[in-house]
């Protein structure tokens, strides 16, 4: 299906965007207007952009239903100063609860069980509740459109951070397994981030990979590694020379049974360095992978 957006209603626009473009993060906005009323809102289109100077930046659209604008919007024109608070999976029904339209003077912190904490260096409060707290300053707010489903980028500077101590590990660094961070989805699905799902992937740092053009053709072209694998063995800067200390005795059975019939040998053995890849054992995939040469 090709879809050309300028064909698509704005609800229907917002429909494939949102559903395509995830999982993302949630800005949960605490501002406050020139005569003293809180505002707590939610935003997933939201994120980091730059750490020095620390940027971030999150959009109240212009309602799609009928092009009017959210009190956070209004807020941060009349006080350039928010609170950004990091929603995890102990709040997210809350968060949620205060997304709904109340009137101007409505407190949603009242409304969705939070409670106030004082900020530091700005007006508007923060919620205690978040284990992250950034207090920032509205530097500026760029308007992308007038109609209904417009975006208003509010460009932050993060002028103050808080964490709660039971998500820091040994060193006072933000331990990623003890925050368990929402992001939106579209249409009424989530996501939690937890150790179920977390995993890492190896970056290049100063050495450069040798790129999968540069793997042996039997292991690029091969039935069993999938661009995953391909993508982990070819992170190495230069091919790895055999190990004689390398052994494997579910390798042993592999050359056992299946030395007559080199075809299904090398799907084998490609078959466990795939496991070992899996596991994150890169240098072990390899030594398997070099056996057969």
């Amino acid at each position: 299906m090709i879809i050309n957006l300028q064909d698509l209603s704005p609800v229907d626009k917002q429909n494939f965007l949102q559903h395509a473009i995830a999982p993302r993060p949630i800005c949960f906005a605490s501002t406050i207007d020139k005569e003293g009323h809180v505002n707590l809102s939610p935003f997933s289109f939201f994120n980091l952009f730059s750490s020095n100077p620390p940027i971030v930046i999150f959009s109240p659209a212009r309602r799609v239903r009928d092009n009017t604008t959210k009190h956070t919007l209004q807020n941060v024109l009349d006080v350039p100063e928010v609170v950004i608070n990091i929603v995890d999976y102990d709040m997210v029904q809350q968060t949620s609860l205060s997304s709904c339209e109340f009137p101007k003077e409505v407190n949603e912190f009242i409304k969705a069980g939070f409670t106030e904490e004082k900020s530091v260096m700005i007006k508007p409060p923060r919620v205690k509740e978040s284990k992250i707290s950034l207090e920032c300053k509205v530097i500026e707010v760029k308007p992308l459109g007038d109609q209904g489903g417009a975006g208003n980028l509010v460009i932050c500077e993060v002028l103050l951070m808080h964490i709660d101590d039971s998500i820091l590990d040994e060193n006072k660094k933000i331990d990623q397994q003890k925050i368990h961070h929402i992001a939106r989805l579209g249409g009424d699905w989530y996501c939690k981030v937890d150790s179920t799902n977390l995993f890492k992937v190896a970056k290049p740092n100063t050495q450069i990979g040798i790129g999968i053009d540069a793997l042996p053709g039997s292991i690029r072209s091969s039935q069993v590694l999938s661009g995953n694998h391909l993508g982990q063995l070819a992170n190495v800067h230069d091919i790895p020379f055999v190990q004689p200390s390398f052994d494997s005795d579910k390798l042993k059975q592999i050359v056992q049974y299946f030395s007559i019939d080199p075809v299904e040998m090398e799907k084998e053995t490609h078959r466990l360095a795939a496991e070992l890849l899996d596991e994150g054992k890169v240098d072990e995939a390899w030594q398997v992978l070099l056996s057969l040469n």
